[in-house]
């Protein structure tokens, strides 16, 4: 009976210090799986270093390798979403090339799917980061479940593994404005959640700084909450409100008291307060604009320069 086989989807970008080592760890992890054949997908995003060449020196050793390269970087999202359209085992795993997150999770990943389980989730307990950045990652995603329909899990990341079914729902998804992790918890499944401590990065440098955070969040946020909206509504419905409130007041004392308000100071913080109430409503229906407008493109999220494997 011909075994199953488990696809490991393996992003990079700007690894060449990782990729041969990322290899090797994965390679050690599946010689103790022996009940199922598994395939490892290195998609590079348009590095600009050797990874590329170093993947390919992969492909050449080990048929088992197959080099999905980018025309140029996409992001990550879209680095994740081509490995996964590519990958062709029975469930996926997806590992990050920075080799901050235990390989030898695979193994629990892999049971908990025997289990029954179609998405298998990683939940990172502690990471070593900075005080400030461990605080705006904590902030990020507590937010995003309170202002969101779907619950994801504080601290979870890419890695994981998603069966079959799951994945097939997720590739019949149309959107471009693209949130791995919203996308994996929005198509429902039964779900596991692995509790794991993620290290530092051991070699090279990661892309990904605070602006970089600022982008993903609102990736999030705009493609999964139509909460900013709301809070604009309710908002300009209590100003009015209370402007109204201040009108009378105003006429009221007007009439008993004469002109009771003087001075240029009142009307200029009253003239900035509501102009940047409105320069806030506008950014915030322009974000949900841009969205729709990215939408309407059609453009497809990545484009494939090649695909190297071995026949």
């Amino acid at each position: 009976m011909k075994k199953k086989c488990i696809s490991i989807v393996i992003p990079c970008f700007n690894e060449e210090e990782n990729i041969l080592e990322v290899y090797a760890v994965l390679h050690k992890v599946i010689q103790s799986i022996p009940k199922y054949e598994f395939e490892f997908v290195f998609v590079d995003n348009g590095s600009l270093d050797r990874t590329r060449v170093l993947i390919s020196s992969l492909v050449k050793k080990d048929k088992r390798v197959r080099g999905v390269y980018l025309s140029r970087n996409f992001g990550p999202e879209s680095s994740t979403e081509a490995g996964l359209n590519y990958a062709k085992g029975s469930a996926v795993i997806i590992y990050e090339s920075d080799m901050q997150d235990p390989p030898e999770l695979i193994r629990l990943f892999i049971k908990k799917w025997e289990e029954g389980f179609e998405v298998v989730a990683g939940v990172r307990n502690k990471i070593e980061d900075t005080p400030v950045m461990a605080f705006f990652r904590k902030s990020f995603y507590r937010i995003f479940r309170a202002i969101s329909d779907i619950d994801v899990p504080v601290n979870s990341g890419h890695y994981g593994l998603i069966g079959k079914k799951a994945l097939d729902a997720m590739k019949k998804l149309p959107e471009k404005y693209r949130f791995y992790r919203g996308i994996r918890a929005w198509i429902g499944f039964k779900t596991a959640y692995i509790i794991y401590e993620r290290k530092k990065r051991r070699h090279g440098k990661s892309s990904y700084n605070f602006f970089s955070y600022i982008k993903h969040a609102e990736r999030s946020l705009f493609g999964f909450s139509y909460l900013p909206l709301d809070i604009l509504i309710y908002f300009g419905l209590i100003l009015v409100f209370l402007s109204f409130l201040f009108i009378v007041g105003y006429v009221s004392s007007f009439f008993l008291f004469g002109n009771p308000i003087q001075g240029d100071v009142a009307i200029l913080v009253t003239i900035v307060f509501f102009g940047g109430v409105n320069l806030l409503a506008v950014s915030i229906i322009g974000k949900y604009i841009q969205v729709i407008v990215e939408e309407t493109k059609s453009r497809p999220t990545y484009i494939i320069d090649s695909v190297e494997e071995r026949t």
